[in-house]
């Protein structure tokens, strides 16, 4: 027994002496995870989480089982051959040791692979930790072995835990820490090469005068008109604000204002000046974050990470080796990531969602159009915004042109979890409104009079120059078609790449006055630079108006643009966007004269959150992770529960589009591997799950890996509207936040 060697991996064909030893990956794993989690001061809980996290792999059964399948310790993986439970015998060591403190990291151990597990289940499943702590044989067949002393003998970390509200969180970033060193080292073992280069990327204070010097270039290169004047001075103010300590920052300037770059500038100036350790810049739609990271990229090149919510490379029921370390960890000095990707990876259970979180800890957050968070989850989102604020040394940057109140009201009656205070970036917003106002909103006598798609279709094909924006997929390709030949159509079923590429030529054909129309959802209404002087939106919230006066004359060289609010003859979609709606068709009727205007706005939030009361945790997620001397917590409920866009009623497809022919041959031949899944993530569409389920029978898309489903063939892509599996077929709206 003495001299038998144990291992945590095997590499097939090769000799015993090139497998991964047990012992080493313990430590390893270890102080990775300290390091990690040093930065909220809980290294202690993380290196002895790391160290016993693959106990169970001292097995006699377990070692015997990597002897015939390289993928063994894979626990969640069924082979030919089976599997083995490796995770759980370090959970029942730490609560046989430590006793309630134990469970925590029970939680860590158990659910390194399987993701972290409600307490208790009411069903009393084997997914709850209290089950699986009941399997004691695992530890006593792990024990039997030689596991050396200075890995067993350890006492209970003396570092205090989080404040009480905070426990859940604190437990998931100490998971993060675990799993993301368990991932790292893996990859070391099987992938050196690609191991090594992720220690490639620059640091931020070598990025801040890169920026500086595009933006003295893209100053110097810009006319002197009122409106660049007024970019100038918010860039200045967002400058000069960057000194503040860490806190939660407002940033509100009207559209067309610059806010994309001055409010990098502040979080790149504040990173540098605060010691923070990466820029996290969160958009709300997956359908223009190319358009923001294309331009970082511009001026950084690859020193970011574009982070879609779009493709996820696994599940944990189908995980492989390759699989695990093409996960994303969140390790450059600036991601660009959608609003679902951060905040589902927030409450998520899975390692492969949550390896990433401790890569926010110490870093700035900014959040653009913030005010398309999704009310059913505002309540655990402030929560949890609050807590990296105060816990975890994040600072906060809430974006937008139409600030929504997160302040609590105390004249209304409401259960709200707030902000208790943030600070403004801007010296004088209202003067901002002022400065910027660029158009006059026309609408309807009658607001409840819908018009047809062929009266609009002729009264838009009287403009040489228009945008009009619908609230569905449906309606833009019904519009799109009765549009004169030469009209421009963008929606979230063309895929990124072609996306941007038509939003390249639209910008240059504005600039250039040639005639240009275009029919297009509302994902042109953030982060796209365009400027029409006239725009037709559908009926839809205060917010959404707004944001579409923003694509109208945006460079102020007009006396006055044009936004026309029209009544669509399609019903508003369900959820946020009719909601939304209604509150504006209200509030359009009331105030004709200015609709936008600052003080308008905080009636249009009050009404969607303020009076929202318990629906604000409309699936009682904070409930599920409230405080508790038990640590009787329901992660797997949570991360269920917290679904910015329903998963189960739409899957992702990798279309054909240009490049992505040759990545998608590469892809069916090397696997999910990670540079790959990042070049893919620009030729995804989304579709409703019953397209897809019909597509996948009808052998239209292939699954060429686990998860991963690929367009076949390449007739069903459309050059210009994108993606059309069956004109027949009714295509659900754009999810608001996706």
């Amino acid at each position: 027994m003495e001299d038998q060697e144990y291992y945590a991996h095997s590499l097939e064909g090769k000799p015993l002496e090139n497998w991964h030893r047990l012992e080493d990956h313990l430590k390893a794993v270890a102080e990775l995870a300290r390091r990690f989690a040093d930065d909220f001061g809980a290294g202690e809980w993380a290196y002895l989480a790391g160290l016993w996290h693959d106990l169970g792999k001292y097995s006699e059964e377990f070692q015997r089982l990597l002897f015939v399948t390289s993928d063994a310790h894979i626990e969640t993986k069924e082979t030919k051959h089976g599997r083995v439970d490796h995770s759980t015998a370090g959970a029942v060591l730490a609560i046989e040791k430590f006793d309630k403190a134990g469970r925590i990291l029970g939680y860590l151990i158990a659910g390194h692979h399987a993701g972290l597990a409600d307490w208790q289940t009411a069903d009393a499943g084997n997914k709850s930790l209290i089950h699986r702590l009941q399997n004691d044989e695992l530890l006593k067949k792990a024990l039997a072995s030689n596991i050396p002393s200075e890995i067993i003998e350890q006492s209970l970390p003396k570092q205090k835990i989080k404040t009480r509200e905070g426990h859940a969180l604190w437990i998931r970033m100490l998971y993060s820490c675990l799993v993301d060193a368990d991932f790292l080292d893996t990859e070391t073992f099987f992938e050196p090469e690609k191991s090594k280069a992720r220690k490639s990327y620059p640091a931020i204070n070598e990025l801040l005068p890169i920026f500086e010097e595009f933006m003295i270039k893209k100053q110097t290169e810009a006319d002197l008109t009122f409106i660049n004047k007024q970019r100038a001075e918010i860039l200045k103010q967002c400058i000069k604000k960057s000194t503040d300590p860490k806190t939660i920052f407002t940033l509100t300037v009207p559209t067309g204002g610059g806010k994309t770059l001055s409010s990098l500038a502040f979080a790149l100036h504040h990173a540098v000046r605060r010691n923070k350790s990466r820029i996290i810049y969160v958009i709300p739609y997956t359908s223009i974050i190319e358009q923001t990271a294309d331009q970082f990229r511009q001026i950084f090149g690859d020193s970011i990470i574009e982070h879609h919510s779009n493709v996820d490379v696994s599940d944990e029921r189908s995980e492989t080796s390759k699989s695990r370390v093409a996960c994303e960890n969140w390790d450059a000095p600036i991601i660009v990531t959608t609003s679902v990707q951060f905040f589902e990876s927030l409450f998520a259970n899975r390692s492969s969602r949550c390896r990433k979180l401790h890569n926010i800890v110490n870093s700035v957050v900014v959040l653009d159009e913030v005010q398309l968070l999704p009310p059913e989850y505002l309540n655990p989102v402030l929560h949890t915004i609050k807590e990296l604020n105060q816990n975890y040394g994040v600072t906060f940057v809430l974006s937008t042109a139409t600030q929504p109140a997160f302040t609590p009201h105390k004249s209304v009656d409401y259960s709200f979890e707030g902000l208790a205070k943030t600070v403004e970036i801007m010296e004088d917003p209202e003067s901002l409104h002022q400065a910027f106002k660029r158009v006059e909103v026309l609408t309807p006598d009658d607001l409840m009079k819908p018009c047809t798609w062929e009266d609009l279709a002729s009264e838009l094909s009287q403009y040489p120059s228009v945008l009009c924006i619908v609230n569905r997929r449906d309606d833009c390709r019904m519009l799109y078609e009765l549009m004169p030949g030469g009209t421009f159509h963008l929606s979230a079923l063309m895929c990124g790449a072609h996306r941007s590429k038509v939003i390249e030529k639209i910008r240059k054909r504005l600039k250039d006055k040639i005639p240009t129309r275009v029919i297009s959802t509302q994902l042109v209404e953030a982060g796209v630079d365009l400027d029409f002087p006239i725009v037709y939106r559908a009926l839809a919230g205060l917010d959404s108006i707004a944001q579409a006066a923003g694509r109208c004359n945006r460079e102020g060289l007009l006396e006055k643009g044009r936004i026309v609010v029209f009544i669509p003859p399609s019903k508003l979609p369900l959820g946020y966007l009719k909601q939304a709606g209604e509150i504006g068709r209200q509030l359009l009727s009331e105030d004709r004269d200015d609709p936008l205007a600052p003080e308008r706005f905080e009636q249009f939030f009050k009404q969607l959150y303020w009076l929202q009361g318990n629906n604000l945790d409309k699936h009682g997620i904070l409930k599920d992770l409230s405080p508790d001397s038990e640590f009787r917590f329901s992660f797997l409920s949570a991360a269920q529960k917290f679904k910015l866009i329903d998963d189960k009623q739409y899957a992702p497809v990798i279309v054909r589009y240009e490049e992505s022919e040759e990545l998608i041959e590469l892809l069916k031949k090397k696997g999910p591997e990670r540079w790959l899944m990042r070049r893919l993530q620009r030729y995804v569409v989304n579709l409703p799950r019953y397209v897809h389920k019909k597509l996948l029978t009808d052998g239209a898309i292939e699954e060429v890996h686990p998860g991963i489903f690929v367009q076949e063939g390449g007739a069903m892509y459309h050059p210009e509207i994108g993606l059309c599996a069956d004109k027949s077929m009714i295509y659900e709206p754009d999810e608001l936040i996706c």
